[in-house]
């Protein structure tokens, strides 16, 4: 008899740590189907992120489309700009030599002094050339004087 006594005593021990045993596997399967639904929560999440950032980026690519044409058209219109700053630019030189050769003509002309400036003849016998040819030398004179003040 004692020997089913021990008998019984280890077979109940055994049950008792099969359900203790049972009782954690449980409590594990419960925490891994919670973690399931967290999981999947997160899962979600993530793809409404992602089709939010996707949509996004397509505004992104529209945006930067837009700007790329922009600035091509800003850019064209820079070039123009400065193509026709540059034959405006070219024609003031081109008046500046004209302006040089008819006071280089003046000069030998009619020779001045050196701080005087040459006053518009009011005879009628001066022709016309000679009053040009005064007031480009008049000209000339104050554009010297403006560099030289800009040089200093």
């Amino acid at each position: 008899m004692t020997i089913t006594l021990i008998a019984d005593a280890l077979v109940a021990s055994l049950l008792v740590a099969t359900i203790i045993t049972c009782y954690v596997l449980s409590k594990r399967i419960e925490r891994l189907k919670a973690d399931e639904g967290a999981m999947r929560q997160t899962i979600g999440a993530l793809i409404s992120a992602t089709d939010t950032a996707e949509r996004a980026i397509a505004g992104l690519k529209l945006t930067l489309g837009d700007c790329d044409r922009t600035l091509a058209e800003r850019l064209r219109t820079a070039e123009r700009y400065a193509a026709d700053l540059a034959a405006q630019v070219e024609a003031g030189q081109d008046v500046m030599d004209r302006i040089t050769q008819i006071v280089s003509a003046a000069t030998l002309v009619a020779p001045k002094t050196a701080d005087a400036v040459p006053e518009i003849a009011e005879e009628p016998t001066v022709s016309r050339l000679t009053n040009a040819a005064h007031a480009a030398a008049a000209i000339r004179a104050r554009a010297a004087k403006r560099l030289e003040g800009q040089a200093a």
